[in-house]
């Protein structure tokens, strides 16, 4: 079961965007997250974005960088950013991915 969350225990049914970027020596890594009206963001919605939650058998990546989309002052999306600060961080967010696009039919192109 692997799932992203944007309030714990509320899984989020919309399938991101994901855009990948690496340093050249492969140390460090970033991914960019953005979800087209998501459910948690839902007019009828009443919880509370904390983070997002990457959610997989290994357990849990937390991300902070978490921010709302706006158009014409209504809500449109949400970007969160992932920060890999060493080659383990990125390793694990790519079992994660990998996971993640297996169970959701998403596929990988490099640019």
């Amino acid at each position: 079961m692997t799932e992203i969350q944007f309030s714990r225990g509320i899984k989020e049914e919309v399938i991101p965007d994901v855009r990948l970027t690496r340093s050249k020596d492969g140390k460090q890594g970033t991914a960019t997250f953005y979800f087209k009206n998501p459910a948690i963001l839902d007019k009828d919605s009443t919880d509370e974005i904390t983070g997002m939650y990457l959610l997989d058998e290994e357990g849990e990546i937390a991300c902070r960088d978490v921010k709302g989309k706006f158009v014409n002052g209504q809500a449109d999306g949400i970007e969160a950013t992932h920060v890999m600060k060493s080659q383990a961080d990125w390793d694990r967010f790519m079992r994660f991915m990998e996971r993640y696009a297996k169970e959701n039919g998403l596929g990988f192109s490099k640019a």
